[in-house]
């Protein structure tokens, strides 16, 4: 079948042949067909993709899950384990502190300290404002931080007190040895006493500036506090004589000794010998002058042989 289609203003005709046409639109039609299916299957393999990526990537999900799940797990156990033992060693801590107030508290009673001066069995008083980070929520955990913390503090100032508690006692130990006490021969008797007597030269009234220790000759003298050698030899009087300076400004004498066994720069121990018993210098027989001075003024050396 054939159109012919005339044109006036050209005075041309235009010739149409439809068998023709009908195979270009077949071919047409069948490229268009064949093209939306191969669209379709393209669309149809990029899901299929999809799917199974999405399929892999949810099965490495649930891997990674399960992964998580155990490691979170293990780290419970752990933990666990760790709690426990944090538990165990806190009451080990506490049953030390325990002791610790036991020890201050014999310790202070032998220093003779007034009570609440030294207090171990308490924990000081302390105050201030709020603080933020005090409100702990409740759990074993939280708690445990919180005694581990009241421990280490209650620790650190029984430490301290320690300390201080220490140097007390060294030095009152330091000052007992110090300071002249005891009898300064090994054996005798007090043959004359601090005060005015009768002057067994020349018989008159005279002060008496020491205690006479009467007992054989090379009995033992006996230092009667630590201290440094200041004189060691014969002096006026006194014949040989042995002279010792102590703490707090004490000063003691020890004269007539037959000899003397220390030498001047000395370093003594309480109740160490330092001389033997004799009559040298102003005497009229085997015995000890012993005389205590504190700042250059003469003392009654009775109270300091009694102990007082």
């Amino acid at each position: 079948m054939r159109i012919i289609i005339l044109n006036r203003l050209g005075r041309s005709a235009f010739c149409v042949d439809f068998s023709q046409r009908r195979s270009w639109i077949a071919g047409g039609l069948a490229a268009a067909a064949l093209f939306s299916a191969a669209v379709m299957l393209g669309y149809a393999l990029a899901a299929t993709q999809r799917g199974s990526a999405e399929t892999a990537r949810i099965s490495d999900l649930r891997k990674e899950i399960s992964t998580q799940q155990e490691t979170l797990s293990n780290l419970r156990a752990s933990a666990d384990e760790q709690i426990n033992a944090l538990a165990l060693r806190l009451g080990e801590i506490n049953a030390n502190v325990i002791r610790l107030n036991a020890l201050g508290g014999r310790l202070t009673d032998m220093a003779n300290l007034d009570d609440g001066e030294f207090d171990f069995a308490n924990s000081p008083a302390v105050g201030g404002p709020a603080e933020g980070s005090a409100a702990l929520a409740d759990g074993l955990m939280p708690n445990l931080l919180s005694d581990v913390d009241a421990l280490e503090a209650t620790l650190d100032q029984q430490t301290l007190q320690l300390a201080a508690l220490e140097g007390l006692m060294l030095n009152q130990k330091l000052d007992e040895r110090l300071r002249p006490k005891g009898r300064p021969v090994k054996a005798g008797f007090i043959s004359s006493f601090y005060g005015y007597r009768s002057d067994p030269m020349t018989g008159r009234t005279a002060m008496h500036e020491g205690i006479d220790f009467a007992g054989k000759s090379g009995t033992q003298v006996l230092a009667v506090g630590d201290g440094v050698v200041t004189r060691s030899g014969r002096h006026h009087g006194y014949g040989n004589l042995v002279e010792i300076k102590h703490g707090g400004g004490y000063v003691t004498r020890y004269a007539h000794n037959q000899a003397n066994l220390v030498a001047v720069g000395d370093r003594v121990s309480q109740g160490q010998t330092i001389a033997l018993m004799g009559s040298t210098g102003r005497s009229t027989g085997s015995h000890l002058h012993f005389e205590v001075l504190q700042n250059g003024k003469i003392l009654d050396p009775s109270r300091f042989v009694r102990g007082i």
